[in-house]
């Protein structure tokens, strides 16, 4: 049986090997994780940013372009997080 955390709150544990010599986490576990962080992450952004581009837009239809760019602009990160798992 591995044992994932040897002290509360420590993530360090299951980055080094484990109990029968390998790996407690694999590249590509990791680059899930790290994918559905950054998508987590995203979401939780946009969120804010939607809601306050949605009342910006209600009150002044100008600004539909500006909301717009910056509702999309957290995806970034889950597009660069993605690249990062290809080129790895």
């Amino acid at each position: 049986m591995i044992e994932l955390a040897t002290e509360v709150g420590s993530v360090a544990p299951v980055l080094q090997a484990g109990a029968e010599g390998g790996p407690a986490l694999t590249a590509p576990g990791a680059a899930a994780l790290a994918v559905g962080l950054a998508a987590l992450g995203a979401g939780i952004a946009e969120r804010g940013i939607g809601a306050a581009a949605m009342g910006a837009i209600a009150e002044n239809e100008d600004l539909f372009g500006r909301g717009l760019i910056m509702t999309v602009l957290p995806e970034t990160l889950v597009i660069l997080a993605l690249v990062v798992v290809f080129v790895v």
